[in-house]
């Protein structure tokens, strides 16, 4: 019986349908936080939410998990305190909120939500408190005693002084003809006001917060018996211009309406969307100098992706601004959009001057500096906001910083200012020609490079590229930071100074006279011409002084035996080319000779089988050469692996030999067992 009454439910759901276990319409981010907030006031009864408010204001937000274990809205202390949630009240004796505020018309509902002051003006006017008495589905956004209070005495004289027009439109643009709950407010809504039917626009965030019209949703969905008060935190006055439409009467953008006219984004900007723009200021431009300005501004391409960089593609309004976020441009580029206090900030700058300019297409906020992306940069603007400047210093003196401002496609390979840590390089024929070699014809993208390209530069070098799994370089170089691409040029922040090959292995071990041994131990072993041709190597080279260590009577038979000699020299030999940037705590590297190497990198020292490298990464056009201080010995001929394998042949015969014995065979049979361990022995 009691499995019968556990399967009952399901039985039921399965008789009904699908329909049955569907999960009910998923909530709006508002009803989220406000269900947040309920569950952190639950311990104080029922229908309480826990509200935060910040300190020294009367600004007060339902609260989200991040902002209920911060305890901060826009880098501000907040106080927790617990209130009846919408909807409910106290009742005196009882623990909580546990009754339901009684239903009333809209008029007297305006009372008990706090919104006294549009109760008190609707009594001014002559037709509208009938209207919120009487019959009929109403929305009312009903600004907060507060809101009204923070009119200027203009404003409010104006509306007070003739009240059955000017304030009676006042109030109808805050109405809307039907009952409108939060579930259906809707990002990027606009909704029918009762006055001259003018649009509301309604934004719904994702933390949360509800703007109509940029007034932030204070409570909400407080029922009536002829419709729904919302209260909100200023008042709203109707919407009659574009973006484009402001910028054109604003005398502090007349430098932008010059910008948009030559971009042509004024077609944009007085279309239909929901855009937010952050205006530069006649100030903004004025901070620019003359020199990049009038650049960016006789360049179309430039000139465009700057305005771009300028608007979002949403309406952001400031209410909705709690914390930071990223933000995607037109342009496709992310700004860091936060608050401190009253404040906005862009990229962690307050240069928001003028902030919530409603437009029909969107919301203007005034800044005082421009937002230049690198798309509008020249590679010397780029590098001035890298730590590259050492670099640029030297290409400066160079003379080719006429390559880093103009109109040429190239990439720049810039090491970083720590790599002359210990001073910069004189800069004569040899290092200008090396400069030039930092300069790759092509604007290129590191995402596009692939292993074994090459790449050509302006000094007529080739610059191999190689793909590691977490590194990406350029012959010994690699790239350490994100690429920053600008007008025309691509900056490449590298690791060290790029050193172009000059030679095949052979040649680069002929011209070093610590290799003299080594070079003519490959021409013994017959490597030589393996080493001159096309490849991918990597040379594990022993100087003269590794050779010299070894004992005599070992070295003299190495390189009497050609053939050992060569095994040795493969062994030193990787099939692939690996830099050192490309190292990680251990690259298992498998050599010529078969057997694999072990290389390893800690603390910027490279060790190959646990020997330091003395050298790292002498480049040549057929592979990378490490010069190391001795012999490196292969698996088998290593003494202690010798041993390990006598032991383990050993054990294996008298395994053998005892098996016999258990058999109780003749030691005549025995005997040839024995013979072997003594064969075996012996070598």
């Amino acid at each position: 019986m009691a499995l019968l009454l556990r399967l009952l439910p399901l039985a039921l759901a399965l008789a009904l349908g699908p329909a049955a276990t569907q999960a009910g319409p998923a909530k709006s981010p508002y009803q989220l936080v406000l269900q947040h907030s309920r569950l952190r006031g639950r311990q104080h009864g029922p229908n309480v939410c826990a509200v935060q408010k910040l300190i020294g204001t009367n600004k007060k937000y339902f609260t989200n998990c991040k902002q209920w274990y911060q305890r901060k809205i826009c880098g501000k202390s907040t106080v927790i305190s617990y209130e009846c949630c919408p909807g409910y009240e106290k009742v005196p004796g009882e623990k909580g909120c546990p009754a339901a505020l009684p239903l009333s018309n809209l008029y007297e509902t305006l009372g008990v939500v706090g919104s006294t002051t549009t109760q008190l003006y609707t009594d001014r006017t002559e037709k509208l408190r009938p209207e919120m008495e009487g019959p009929g589905s109403f929305t009312i956004f009903a600004p907060s005693n507060e809101a009204w209070a923070s009119l200027s005495a203009e404003v409010l004289d104006s509306l007070v002084s003739n009240v059955n027009i000017e304030l009676l439109n006042a109030l109808r643009y805050h109405m809307v003809n039907r009952r409108v709950l939060t579930d259906e407010l809707k990002h990027g809504m606009a909704l029918t006001s009762m006055y001259q039917n003018s649009d509301i626009q309604i934004h719904h965030y994702p933390n949360g917060i509800v703007t109509v019209n940029c007034a932030r949703l204070l409570k909400a969905d407080h029922h009536a018996t002829n419709g729904v008060v919302h209260l909100i935190d200023r008042v709203i006055s109707t919407i009659s211009n574009n973006i484009q439409q402001i910028i054109e009467i604003e005398d502090t953008f007349e430098t932008l309406r010059a910008a948009v006219a030559a971009s042509g984004l004024n077609t944009l900007l007085e279309g239909d969307g929901q855009f937010t723009l952050l205006a530069p200021t006649n100030e903004a431009f004025e901070k620019i100098p003359a020199e990049t300005l009038n650049r960016i501004l006789g360049d179309p391409g430039a000139l465009r992706d700057l305005l771009n960089n300028h608007i979002l593609k949403s309406a952001m309004c400031a209410e909705a601004i709690v914390a930071g976020l990223s933000v995607e441009t037109l342009q496709g580029t992310t700004l860091d959009v936060g608050c401190s206090g009253d404040m906005l900030t862009i990229n962690g700058k307050a240069i928001i001057s003028n902030k919530d300019i409603l437009a029909t297409n969107g919301v203007i906020h005034y800044i005082d500096e421009l937002l230049i992306p690198d798309s509008a940069k020249t590679l010397f603007e780029l590098a001035a906001e890298s730590d590259v400047s050492t670099a640029i210093d030297l290409f400066t003196q160079a003379g080719l910083s006429t390559h880093l401002s103009g109109s040429e496609r190239l990439t720049l390979l810039a090491p970083l200012n720590s790599v002359f840590k210990d001073g910069s390089p004189r800069v004569d024929a040899r290092m200008k020609n090396l400069l030039r070699n930092h300069m790759v014809k092509d604007q290129l993208a590191s995402k596009y490079l692939y292993h074994g390209q090459t790449l050509d530069t302006l000094g007529g070098k080739k610059l191999r590229v190689f793909v590691y799994r977490n590194s990406l370089c350029i012959e010994n170089s690699c790239i350490a930071a994100h690429d920053k691409r600008g007008r025309y040029g691509t900056l490449f922040t590298i690791d060290r100074v790029l050193t172009p090959p000059v030679g095949t292995v052979m040649d680069v071990l002929k011209g070093d006279n610590r290799f003299r041994m080594l070079v003519a131990a490959i021409q013994t072993a017959g490597l030589t011409e393996m080493l001159n041709r096309e490849g991918v190597y990597t040379v594990f080279a022993p100087t003269d002084e590794a050779f010299q260590a070894m004992p005599p009577g070992e070295l003299n038979k190495l390189l009497g035996n050609a053939k050992e000699l060569a095994s040795i020299l493969k062994y030193h030999i990787g099939d692939e080319i690996l830099v050192s940037g490309g190292i990680e705590a251990l690259v298992r590297l498998k050599s010529l000779q078969g057997d694999k190497l072990e290389v390893s990198s800690k603390n910027n020292v490279v060790s190959v089988n646990k020997e330091p490298v003395a050298e790292a990464d002498i480049m040549a056009t057929n592979g990378v050469v490490y010069a190391i201080s001795s012999v490196l010995q292969p698996p088998a001929n290593r003494p202690q692996e010798r041993g390990d394998e006598l032991a383990d042949s050993a054990l294996e015969i008298f395994k053998q030999a005892s098996a016999f014995s258990r058999a109780a065979h003749t030691s005549v049979k025995l005997a040839p067992v024995y013979q072997r361990l003594l064969e075996r022995m012996k070598h």
